[in-house]
């Protein structure tokens, strides 16, 4: 147990040391600087982004493997998952409900950041060994940017095999599902002794389960992955979120106070301790990066292989994830804990808070509800995840050894139901914002070329419309 508490310890040390004040400038201040560079086009292209997303531009015979929807919709297999209702709570637990607000700056910041990593993209697509067209920040730094900038797109692979591995996902679904089907059953409390450490054996059966569900589908490689994708990710938004609405109805008289309380409490910091407003925005910005992944890089490598040669029209679908993943679905679940005063009078942290405010809120049934919607958000999140780090891998050591990562990957599955909360937290912010430095650096560095190619794209379009008309 020593060995455990020494590496939870390490872990957790890991995660803050990287979070620091130069990551929190480089994603606020590059967010920013995007924001305004784009001028505003998440705003004024906003119905034009949407009308790409329907397939309206979509033509089969351009490069790439899938098309605009699949593509955000593998974005946000990967981004509206546990992140959304477990890592909200740990905001909540670690920075009071002031995070929130921090996470709500991100998203918008967020969605500018997505708009120019992704244009890059397809701007600077490259070709793995296999002869294959990728996308990513390792193929923007490799095609964009000169050689000795190349250590960054192979600092930022090493980080992404590692920090996209399903453990958190995993962790968190086996939580939900021993709170909620096996503890009130009498299941679930037995042990299996391993000599170094003891483990749940419920947790290392569902970690075995999911391993052996999740292997039938990413071995189909990405054009399953975005078909499954594309099937259940509306599936489970639509439900998550008529749940959550019903919550918030059933106590609508409390919904102006806990707007206004997170909006207060993010510049005064008394749900911290020692009031340090510090700690709730570098909170609030840690778990924005991770539900919506702006700026981390992730994203960029689902929409590099859409199918399309102009990359203004996949950036601009690319800034819709931000939105729906932390405007919309993050803000549900934080209204649902803070709604029900769980987060004060409860001990728990990540999905066990989740799972303790649906059911106060929705008694008998909001625990199994969560659990439903849970599962498909892990469970696709689990997909599009191991596309990611199967592209990090390949860059470095080639496509045709890409299996392999995939053996690594499944079987991380089973490690992350049985770890730790704090470690994997720990490990994961880290490795997320070790990948973070790559993909904003090139970004900024190459934003010039964002600009110019939206201005060119915006002209043909005003044409394109005044024709029509």
């Amino acid at each position: 147990m020593d060995l455990a508490n020494a590496l939870e310890s390490a872990l957790t040390w890991f995660g803050d040391f990287m979070w620091g004040t130069p990551l929190l400038i480089l994603l606020m201040g590059g967010g920013i600087f995007f924001f305004f560079s784009s001028k505003f086009v998440q705003f004024k292209y906003l119905g034009h982004a949407i009308n790409v997303l329907r397939g309206k531009f979509d033509d089969p015979d351009e490069k790439g493997q899938i098309n605009h929807y699949e593509a955000l919709s593998t974005q946000l297999a990967s981004t509206v998952g546990m992140g959304n209702i477990s890592g909200v709570a740990v905001a909540i637990i670690m920075g009071g409900p002031g995070a929130i607000f921090w996470m709500w700056v991100s998203a918008f910041f967020g969605m500018a950041t997505k708009y120019f990593t992704c244009s890059l993209a397809i701007m600077y697509r490259g070709t793995d060994s296999a002869g294959e067209l990728q996308g990513g920040p390792m193929y923007v730094i490799r095609e964009g940017l000169s050689k000795k900038w190349h250590w960054l797109a192979v600092v930022f692979s090493l980080a992404g095999m590692i920090g996209v591995l399903p453990i958190f996902q995993a962790n968190q679904l086996t939580q939900v599902i021993h709170d909620v089907m096996l503890v009130p059953n009498g299941i679930g409390e037995g042990y299996t002794d391993f000599g170094f450490f003891m483990v749940k054996t419920s947790d290392m059966v569902t970690g075995i389960v999911l391993t052996i569900l999740v292997s039938f589908v990413i071995f189909g490689g990405i054009k399953r992955i975005g078909t499954v994708a594309g099937k259940l990710v509306p599936l489970m938004i639509i439900l998550y979120f008529v749940t959550v609405i019903y919550i918030l109805i059933m106590h609508i008289g409390k919904v102006p106070g806990l707007l206004s309380l997170i909006v207060v409490d993010a510049f005064t910091g008394k749900a911290v301790m020692g009031g340090a407003i510090g700690a709730v925005i570098i909170t609030g910005a840690r778990r924005a990066a991770f539900s919506n992944e702006a700026g981390i890089g992730t994203a960029p490598m689902a929409h590099g292989a859409a199918k399309t040669n102009e990359p203004i029209r996949e950036g601009l679908v690319a800034m819709l994830g931000p939105a729906i993943d932390t405007l919309i679905v993050c803000t549900l679940t934080a209204m649902a804990i803070l709604i029900t005063d769980v987060w004060k009078e409860s001990g728990s942290n990540g999905v066990t808070l989740t799972v303790e405010a649906f059911e106060l809120a929705i008694p008998g049934y909001g625990g199994y509800i969560l659990t439903l919607c849970a599962t498909i958000f892990a469970v696709t999140s689990l997909f599009s995840l191991s596309y990611y780090g199967e592209k990090c891998f390949s860059y470095l050591f080639g496509a045709e050894k890409k299996k392999y990562y995939n053996y690594f990957y499944v079987s991380s599955i089973i490690l992350g139901s049985v770890a730790s909360l704090s470690s994997i937290i720990g490990l994961i912010d880290g490795l997320y914002a070790t990948m973070a430095f790559p993909t904003m650096i090139s970004a900024l560095l190459l934003s010039p070329k964002v600009k110019k190619a939206a201005k060119k794209y915006f002209r043909e379009l005003r044409i394109y419309n005044s024709v029509r008309q």
